[in-house]
């Protein structure tokens, strides 16, 4: 069995989410590969430079671009794959949207995020409508397709045709060998050292679209601001664009927040620990996540997590969060003083429920589902 993995999406020169996933996942698959299976990264010549040392079963496809030139390299997946991938004998494609020609004998979605279709104004105009045409295609033509949340499940029933036996539930996962408790007092230096955070702290990591609810964070941390006793607020993260940053910070400014809130600006995965282990409060409050990847992390670093009550956050956090409602700052404001006096038993909690995520399960589930489909495939043309 020949399994192509696309990762021609990502940008070599910023790295997402999906990067840190694959990196993590394709190694742990790699030792699970047996008989005659291989993997094959379908990868650009310079997104192939982020994918090395995975081991002799793991091959690359080359094509010409990835998301450094992302209309090419939607013209190229369409174009190309259905004729590359048949000559290299690969048996199953996964993809995020698939070409319009069938590219290989089975095929496996993975779908992340339905946000072209629940928070369309987030993603832009072009990417939007090619995601809404090729999301329903996909789910058509798949054999089966991964989703990482049953909050996600409800989506893709929602807004796509699918057959719901296609759909297979596979959560994401934590680092463990990065992610884990360290000394407070050494982490709280260091942040102190790098970003100038000499007080006690609440968190925010992620990239600052206006779903992730930056804004209602800001006017929570200005009600709860008085009864915190002198705390900063971090913020680590890109805006969506120029406009939205300043919007922020002109309403920090408006708030009379501005010199209490440092904007880290984004930074690698790793960098945010040290973040984690020193933060008071982790605060999450987005609108809409599909996983919420990020709560799972900050508990892994035994740090006390506040998010949303919708979605798919209350299914990640699993109990050990508090929750409130991210159209209130009052609710947010309220959990955030509430994981204060409550520190201690959700660092516990956290931790716990950090730990019922690994990567090793991921994998071993994601490589179960192409054996599923590629099984299937030869059994209907034998």
């Amino acid at each position: 069995m020949k399994v192509a993995i696309n990762l021609l999406t990502d940008h070599p020169d910023h790295p997402s989410g999906a990067h840190w996933f694959w990196t993590r996942v394709i190694p742990e698959m790699a030792a699970r590969l047996e008989g005659d299976e291989e993997l094959h990264l379908v990868t650009s010549p310079r997104s192939r430079a982020m994918h090395q040392g995975y081991g002799p079963r793991v091959k690359y496809v080359t094509f010409p671009w990835s998301n450094e030139r992302r209309k090419l390299r939607t013209l190229s997946e369409q174009a190309y794959a259905p004729v590359r991938l048949p000559l290299g004998g690969i048996d199953v494609f996964n993809t995020l949207i698939a070409p319009a020609v069938r590219p290989a004998p089975a095929v496996v979605a993975h779908f992340k995020t339905m946000h072209a279709f629940t928070t369309p104004d987030a993603v832009p105009p072009l990417i939007r409508w090619y995601r809404q045409r090729g999301y329903p295609h996909t789910a058509r033509m798949a054999d089966a397709v991964i989703i990482n949340s049953e909050s996600l499940r409800q989506e893709v029933e929602r807004y796509l045709d699918v057959d719901p036996a296609k759909l297979h539930l596979i959560p994401e996962a934590v680092d463990h060998e990065v992610f884990f408790p360290g000394d407070p007092d050494e982490a709280r230096a260091l942040v102190a050292a790098r970003y100038g955070v000499t007080r006690p702290f609440l968190l925010f990591v992620s990239s600052l679209w206006p779903y992730k609810n930056c804004e209602g964070l800001l006017r929570a941390f200005a009600l709860a601001r008085g009864d915190l006793g002198g705390h900063q607020l971090v913020v680590v993260g890109s805006p969506s664009d120029a406009a939205y940053a300043e919007r922020l910070r002109s309403l920090a400014d408006r708030l009379g927040i501005a010199d209490d809130v440092v904007w880290t600006g984004p930074m690698a995965l790793e960098d945010t620990v040290p973040l984690y282990r020193a933060a008071d409060v982790f605060v999450y409050p987005s609108f809409n996540e599909t996983f919420g990847l990020p709560l799972l992390e900050a508990m892994a670093c035994s740090c006390p997590v506040v998010t949303s009550d919708r979605s798919a956050m209350p299914e990640t956090a699993g109990g050990a969060a508090l929750l409130a409602d991210p159209h209130e700052p009052a609710s947010i404001a309220a959990g955030i003083l509430e994981a204060v006096e409550h520190a201690d038993e959700l660092r516990k909690q956290g931790r716990e429920r950090a730990g019922d995520f690994t990567w090793a399960s991921t994998a071993a589930r994601t490589l179960d589902v192409y054996r599923q489909v590629h099984r299937a495939r030869k059994e209907r043309h034998a």
